[in-house]
């Protein structure tokens, strides 16, 4: 007897689409027949200065305790992330990534009779999470490929238990200063939990952007993550953090796995929240690459949408998926995003000055090659 498994999952599960990240270079390497060396990934938003030296070298320390369990608490890691933001440590819970936290949070706010609400062209894990515990996603239509506060307020209803905002926005990098953010808090009910993702804030600076720890203070339905993933350099580590009210963090701490972090994750973690050289470089090599890769477009006549994350979403003149197996053939990779409902854009993480001037190299070589372009 043949058996449909995958009508034995539970309905919210049988509708999803497994999420589809950027295509690692010995991937690409193997179906081309590449060298590796020569393939150029800008695809998934990393940091391209490489790993922190104090976090290798804490990762390095660490490896002698592989064959025993990780500090299930975090200690050494909430002490430092608390005394660098701070907020207690019974406000903070830790995630194997940013990921682990929303799946998390969702699991336990939303429920088969609850509604999730996100925005258009928003992280594909908000509606994933939301489909796969059986929750109805609502998608408010965005305003300039950026969040529309006002409307995202108005979809509020009775049924509403969660809302997700990220800010700065991925795959469009727009961002709302400090006091839209305000606005839109003022405006959700006390019983409706915000998720502010903040996976981006480190390359934000300045007063009018807004810190969401701070904003804690004022919400206490508010729920800001954050990663080690991007500014950090940890992307392979799969660190991620939340930081709530302590009785939000108890709620989650119920339904958070044991053990989630690793040793060697906690330790790098842990190292790098003290290298400010290497954070304050990794802003500075994204401010420069961002500006060179729009210097680059202008220059190309494509429209671009402004950016203040370490990516950039570019409209290539016609099908991205055209331009985007070309960039393949020419080992370079950026990131399709169809799937958001873009189909005319390639996402471009920034990277080292030579990268980001191949990958505009090999733009120009599949703008020719397809016909398209300003």
């Amino acid at each position: 007897m043949t058996i449909d498994y995958q009508s034995l999952a539970v309905r919210g599960v049988q509708a999803l689409s497994p999420y589809q990240p950027g295509k690692p270079i010995d991937e690409l390497a193997r179906e081309l027949g590449l060298d590796p060396a020569d393939i150029v990934k800008l695809a998934s938003n990393e940091n391209p200065l490489g790993p922190s030296e104090k976090a290798l070298s804490a990762a390095r320390d660490s490896l002698s305790e592989l064959c025993l369990y990780p500090d299930g608490n975090g200690f050494d890691l909430k002490q430092a992330l608390s005394t660098r933001l701070g907020v207690d440590a019974s406000q903070i819970t830790l995630g194997n990534g940013s990921n682990d936290v929303l799946e998390v949070i969702t699991r336990c706010f939303a429920d088969a009779d609850a509604e999730v609400i996100f925005s258009q062209y928003a992280f594909a894990v908000y509606p994933l999470v939301t489909q796969a515990i059986g929750a109805r996603g609502v998608s408010v239509p965005a305003v300039n490929w950026g969040h529309d506060l006002t409307a995202m307020a108005d979809a509020i209803t009775d049924r509403t238990r969660l809302i997700f905002v990220a800010n700065p926005n991925n795959p469009t990098g727009t961002v709302h200063h400090a006091e839209a953010i305000e606005t839109f808090l003022d405006r959700v009910p006390a019983n409706v939990i915000v998720v502010l993702d903040e996976a981006y804030c480190e390359y934000l600076e300045g007063a009018a952007y807004p810190d969401g720890i701070e904003l804690l203070k004022r919400y206490p339905n508010l729920i800001v993550c954050r990663t080690f993933s991007k500014a950090w350099g940890l992307a392979a580590l799969r660190v991620g953090y939340s930081v709530s009210s302590p009785e939000i963090a108890d709620v989650l701490n119920r339904v958070r796995q044991p053990f989630n972090v690793d040793t060697v994750a906690l330790s790098a973690a842990t190292a790098v929240l003290a290298d400010e050289v290497y954070l304050q470089r990794s802003r500075e090599v994204n401010e420069a690459g961002l500006r060179q890769l729009e210097r680059a477009f202008d220059r190309l006549g494509l429209d671009y949408i402004p950016s203040v994350a370490n990516f950039i979403a570019v409209d290539v003149g016609g099908n991205s998926e055209d331009v985007f197996q070309s960039l393949l053939a020419q080992g370079v990779i950026v990131r399709p995003v169809a799937g958001y409902g873009m189909p005319r854009h390639l996402r471009v993480s920034v990277g080292l000055p030579e990268q980001n001037e191949r990958f505009v190299a090999a733009l120009e070589q599949a703008l020719s090659q397809v016909g398209y372009g300003g």
